[in-house]
């Protein structure tokens, strides 16, 4: 089969066939695909069986792995990150987030695989943080840009669960004293593309630094609901052995808190960045 990208909207997303994610990718494929993500944001593939040491060979050939610092991981394979959820374990992803912002270099990209899904639902939503910056007013775009704003690992990992045994007291407390709170840019710049956009979410942007109190809320909560109007998204119904692979750069998500009591469990690799500007 050749490769086929399929765009899914013209906002964001893509889907992609004619390749096997198992199988050592070529040059000339892997550079096709990252030409693909920077245009699309976000690409999924279907039917794409993948195990962990796989899935991380895989991201390697895209970049640096980060290693996240609380998260529970595969056992011998610590890159590749669990997510696994159901009523002993509430998600906690339902939010619009991009990850690991709380670094300096927050993550490049994302490639996630769905390993076991609930009879319905545990849905995921892809938003453009390049469009949506469009598609705010001249005047508000030109306040933005410039302003800086406050990322916490604190403000998405609390004590009261990710720290209740000695074991997971141990991984947050180490967690908190390297990751303290830093500082990113309102609006980024895509690196490649030279486009602008929203760069604060939900899940770690605790407030902007120039503003006000009150109106950094008011700001950060227009924001926070501006960035998931649907003409800016897209949205993924999972099947098993689906695989999604994004750029985190300018792009948030949101997985869809909706299948309780069953289980659903994921599979993710993240890729270390650059410092956002």
């Amino acid at each position: 089969m050749s490769l086929l990208i399929e765009p899914l909207g013209p906002a964001i997303g893509a889907r992609v066939s004619g390749v096997a994610l198992a199988q050592p990718l070529s040059d000339e494929i892997r550079d096709t695909l990252q030409a693909a993500l920077v245009k699309h944001q976000v690409l999924f593939f279907e039917n794409q069986p993948i195990t962990p040491a796989q899935q991380r060979d895989l991201a390697a050939r895209f970049g640096k792995l980060h290693i996240h610092p609380i998260y529970p991981t595969v056992a011998d394979v610590p890159e590749i990150i669990v997510l696994d959820t159901s009523t002993a374990n509430a998600p906690d992803n339902d939010n619009w987030h991009t990850d690991v912002t709380f670094i300096e270099t927050p993550p490049l990209v994302a490639l996630l695989s769905a390993k076991l899904l609930p009879p319905s639902g545990g849905d995921t939503l892809w938003s453009s943080g390049v469009e949506a910056f469009k598609g705010l007013s001249k005047p508000f775009q030109t306040l933005l840009d410039g302003l800086t704003a406050e990322h916490d690992i604190l403000h998405s990992f609390h004590e009261n669960r990710y720290a209740r045994t000695p074991e997971e007291r141990e991984i947050f407390e180490a967690a908190k004293r390297n990751n303290p709170v830093v500082v990113h840019p309102v609006i980024r710049t895509h690196p490649v593309t030279g486009e602008k956009g929203i760069y604060v979410n939900e899940g770690f942007t605790t407030r902007i630094r120039e503003l006000s109190a009150p109106e950094s809320e008011a700001v950060l909560g227009l924001l926070k609901k501006h960035i998931a109007k649907p003409e800016y998204t897209v949205r993924w119904r999972w099947k098993t052995n689906d695989f999604a692979f994004w750029d985190n750069r300018l792009t948030q998500h949101y997985a869809t808190n909706d299948y309780l009591p069953h289980r659903r469990i994921m599979h993710r690799a993240t890729l270390i960045g650059d410092r956002p500007y």
